[in-house]
């Protein structure tokens, strides 16, 4: 990433989860509690010199009449005595907006694995999306509890080289980071996926060639059954079994195409009698569920994995382990916790992930959106599972109210009478005595008879040369066109 480049990504790039701009003239002690959100979630960089979004992002530096000295921001952590930051520093030259030589100051925190940062007026603050929040005490213990859950992706496999990795995948993460012309030590050892001279297992989720040799558990599988439930012993039903141990950023997108070759899709009629496609689930619901699965799940378990249950009537995707326990089914649409910091920013850089929360309530938007039942989170076990349902019964609705819209007196036909008339309404196929017998499970005289008074009533128009034409049938009437 050339200076300019750089320059550009601090001044514009949206405030999010890693990168927050204030002004010099904030009072530096202010702006602590900002660099413990960081290093109490994911860490990040703090621009000083460069407005926020209000301002329209405009540069005003250190040369500012208001500005404080910019050694006061280098002292910011000095208080915390105890709990201290790991901070690294970066004085950038500009111009400023009155085109004047100036400089900001960039704060890169890095994450607090082992310890709840904890400020000098003992309030504990995490960075949640684009803001930074103080912690009830409920939420400070919660906290607390899952920083001794963040060991693992930091942990180093002790065997493994760098020859164990995929070199392309680096090459490409090299392009959307501002470290390019390195080697791919060098590279690594940038975003602590080399730890005293080791590969973390971050790296291998990453990066590795093959996950699965060093951890078992980095996979993810796929098991489609017929019918709704899942049978046992000899009433097994499992139809397809495939599983993918690639490494992240490779296995995302493989799995997304996976999927849409799994996925049915439903015809309807609209309004205006043309015939519409809706797939089974929206993309993005079950798209999301996935990455949000193999991001945030607890990959200290090695005895599980993660598994993509689908039913004729329900998608299931099991993540091992709970939420982070400052995320609860009751607030996850709002509340962000990544468990894999590094895995979360790491994919995030790839344009896989989103803000953990803006994914999670728009899963819900696009599920009633496509008039489907809000998605389910549930916690059986040492789990969470998310449930899409396609209710079939919500498309048939669908259908239902795009006939009625053609034929009023629908509602007022015989439960038989509906079963033809919606079977050719949505094929558009013709109507015989033998197809009739087939989908009323009824007799022939009786089909005979109920197909000559939906005749009688213009519902059904007749075919044929005469009562004995072999070739005789039936079609929808005028009111279909």
């Amino acid at each position: 990433m050339t200076f300019h480049d750089e320059l550009k990504h601090l001044q514009y790039t949206e405030e999010n989860q890693w990168l927050d701009r204030k002004s010099a003239r904030k009072k530096p002690a202010d702006l602590l509690k900002h660099l413990i959100g960081f290093a109490n979630a994911d860490g990040g960089q703090l621009v000083i010199g460069i407005e926020d979004k209000k301002s329209n992002n405009i540069i005003t530096g250190f040369k500012d009449g208001h500005a404080y000295p910019i050694e006061d921001f280098m002292k910011i952590d000095r208080d915390l005595r105890y709990h201290p930051l790991n901070l690294t520093y970066k004085k950038l030259p500009v111009i400023n907006c009155k085109g004047e030589d100036d400089f900001i100051l960039v704060i890169s925190v890095e994450v607090s694995v082992h310890q709840v940062i904890v400020a000098p007026n003992d309030e504990v603050y995490l960075r949640q999306g684009d803001e930074t929040v103080r912690l009830s005490y409920e939420q400070r213990i919660q906290l607390d509890y899952d920083k001794g859950q963040r060991f693992f992706e930091d942990e180093i496999v002790p065997n493994a080289t760098l020859s164990d990795l995929n070199s392309e995948l680096i090459k490409k993460f090299e392009t959307r980071f501002d470290i390019s012309n390195r080697s791919m030590e060098e590279v690594l050892k940038a975003r602590h996926f080399i730890v005293d001279g080791k590969l973390t297992k971050a790296a291998i989720l990453l990066f590795g060639k093959e996950p699965s040799l060093w951890l078992p558990q980095a996979r993810v599988r796929f098991l489609r059954f017929d019918g709704i439930t899942m049978g046992t012993g000899s009433s097994f039903n499992v139809i397809k079994d495939i599983s993918f141990e690639d490494p992240l950023p490779i296995l995302i997108p493989k799995l997304k195409d996976f999927m849409n070759t799994q996925l049915r899709e439903f015809q309807y009629l609209d309004e205006n009698g043309k015939f519409k496609i809706i797939p089974e689930y929206p993309e993005f619901a079950w798209f999301e569920g996935i990455i949000n699965a193999v991001t945030h799940r607890n990959y200290s378990l090695y005895g599980d994995h993660i598994r993509i249950k689908m039913f004729d009537d329900r998608l299931e995707i099991e993540s091992p382990g709970k939420l982070p326990n400052i995320v609860t089914i009751e607030n996850i649409k709002h509340e962000r916790f990544s468990r894999n910091p590094r895995l979360a920013r790491t994919l995030t850089e790839f344009g896989w992930v989103r803000e953990m929360n803006e994914g999670v309530k728009r899963i819900y938007s696009e599920m009633e959106n496509a008039f489907l039942h809000a998605p389910v989170y549930t916690e059986p076990g040492n789990k969470v599972v998310l449930t899409l349902k396609n209710s079939i019964l919500s498309r048939k609705i669908r259908k239902e109210d795009s006939l009625i819209n053609k034929l009023p007196d629908f509602r007022n036909l015989s439960e038989d009478e509906q079963t033809i008339i919606s079977y050719m309404f949505n094929t558009r196929c013709k109507m015989t005595s033998n197809l009739a017998m087939e989908k009323t499970k009824r007799s022939k005289r009786y089909v005979l008879n109920l197909l000559h008074r939906l005749t009688n009533q213009c519902i059904l128009r007749w075919h044929g040369s005469n009562k004995s034409d072999k070739n005789q049938y039936y079609s929808l009437g005028d009111w279909a066109e």
